[in-house]
Protein backbone atom coordinates (compact mmCIF):
# COMPACT_ATOMS: atom_id res chain seq x y z
CA UNK A 1 0.00 0.00 0.00
CA UNK A 2 0.92 3.43 -1.06
CA UNK A 3 -0.58 7.04 -0.07
CA UNK A 4 0.24 10.11 -2.42
CA UNK A 5 -0.21 13.46 -1.33
CA UNK A 6 -1.10 14.80 -4.91
CA UNK A 7 -1.35 18.95 -3.89
CA UNK A 8 2.38 18.72 -2.64
CA UNK A 9 3.72 16.15 -5.43
CA UNK A 10 6.92 17.84 -7.36
CA UNK A 11 5.78 18.04 -10.94
CA UNK A 12 7.83 18.51 -13.94
CA UNK A 13 7.34 20.55 -17.02
CA UNK A 14 5.41 19.01 -20.17
CA UNK A 15 9.24 18.46 -21.74
CA UNK A 16 10.30 16.30 -18.86
CA UNK A 17 6.65 14.47 -18.21
CA UNK A 18 8.20 10.78 -17.35
CA UNK A 19 9.72 12.02 -14.31
CA UNK A 20 5.82 12.97 -12.49
CA UNK A 21 4.98 8.93 -13.09
CA UNK A 22 4.71 8.16 -9.69
CA UNK A 23 2.96 4.52 -9.92
CA UNK A 24 3.50 2.42 -12.70
CA UNK A 25 2.01 -1.42 -12.96
CA UNK A 26 1.57 -3.33 -15.69
CA UNK A 27 -2.16 -2.60 -16.23
CA UNK A 28 -1.62 1.34 -15.79
CA UNK A 29 0.82 4.14 -14.59
CA UNK A 30 -0.30 7.29 -12.83
CA UNK A 31 1.27 10.42 -13.05
CA UNK A 32 1.17 14.10 -11.98
CA UNK A 33 0.51 17.26 -14.27
CA UNK A 34 0.96 20.79 -13.12
CA UNK A 35 0.16 23.49 -15.73
CA UNK A 36 1.10 27.33 -14.58
CA UNK A 37 -1.37 29.58 -15.80
CA UNK A 38 -1.79 29.70 -20.05
CA UNK A 39 0.34 26.57 -20.19
CA UNK A 40 -0.94 23.52 -22.19
CA UNK A 41 -0.29 20.05 -23.35
CA UNK A 42 0.27 19.67 -27.31
CA UNK A 43 -2.31 17.33 -29.43
CA UNK A 44 -1.18 13.09 -28.71
CA UNK A 45 -2.54 10.25 -29.64
CA UNK A 46 -3.66 8.13 -26.47
CA UNK A 47 -3.63 4.58 -27.32
CA UNK A 48 -4.55 3.20 -23.74
CA UNK A 49 -7.55 4.33 -21.85
CA UNK A 50 -7.09 7.83 -19.26
CA UNK A 51 -8.54 8.74 -15.92
CA UNK A 52 -8.13 12.54 -15.26
CA UNK A 53 -9.21 13.68 -11.58
CA UNK A 54 -8.50 17.47 -11.36
CA UNK A 55 -6.66 18.16 -7.62
CA UNK A 56 -6.54 21.87 -8.45
CA UNK A 57 -7.96 24.29 -11.19
CA UNK A 58 -9.34 23.38 -14.09
CA UNK A 59 -8.25 22.72 -17.43
CA UNK A 60 -9.72 22.89 -20.76
CA UNK A 61 -9.31 19.55 -22.19
CA UNK A 62 -9.68 18.36 -25.89
CA UNK A 63 -10.90 14.75 -26.91
CA UNK A 64 -11.35 13.85 -30.50
CA UNK A 65 -12.06 16.91 -31.40
CA UNK A 66 -14.87 17.67 -28.47
CA UNK A 67 -13.89 20.26 -25.64
CA UNK A 68 -14.66 20.01 -22.54
CA UNK A 69 -13.53 22.04 -19.17
CA UNK A 70 -12.84 20.09 -15.83
CA UNK A 71 -12.71 21.49 -12.45
CA UNK A 72 -11.74 20.51 -9.01
CA UNK A 73 -13.40 17.33 -7.81
CA UNK A 74 -13.95 16.34 -11.00
CA UNK A 75 -12.90 13.11 -13.08
CA UNK A 76 -12.86 12.87 -16.97
CA UNK A 77 -12.74 9.23 -18.37
CA UNK A 78 -11.93 8.43 -21.77
CA UNK A 79 -11.32 5.38 -24.16
CA UNK A 80 -8.32 5.84 -26.36
CA UNK A 81 -8.56 9.00 -27.75
CA UNK A 82 -6.18 12.32 -29.37
CA UNK A 83 -5.78 14.51 -26.74
CA UNK A 84 -4.82 18.05 -25.71
CA UNK A 85 -4.99 20.33 -22.70
CA UNK A 86 -4.86 24.04 -21.72
CA UNK A 87 -5.58 26.14 -18.65
CA UNK A 88 -6.10 29.83 -17.81
CA UNK A 89 -5.46 29.90 -14.03
CA UNK A 90 -3.36 26.59 -13.80
CA UNK A 91 -4.21 23.53 -12.71
CA UNK A 92 -2.76 20.27 -11.06
CA UNK A 93 -4.40 17.12 -11.99
CA UNK A 94 -3.62 13.57 -11.23
CA UNK A 95 -3.54 11.45 -14.29
CA UNK A 96 -4.12 7.23 -14.92
CA UNK A 97 -3.21 5.52 -18.39
CA UNK A 98 -4.89 2.07 -18.37
CA UNK A 99 -3.92 -0.62 -20.77
CA UNK A 100 -6.60 -2.25 -22.41
CA UNK A 101 -6.37 -6.15 -21.59
CA UNK A 102 -7.85 -8.91 -23.30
Amino acid sequence: MQVFDLKTMTAYPYEERQKNVFHKAKEFKTLIIALSPGDKIPVCEMSSHVIFYVVEGEAEVTVDEEKITIREGQCLITKPATLSMRTEGGVRIMGMQIVKTE
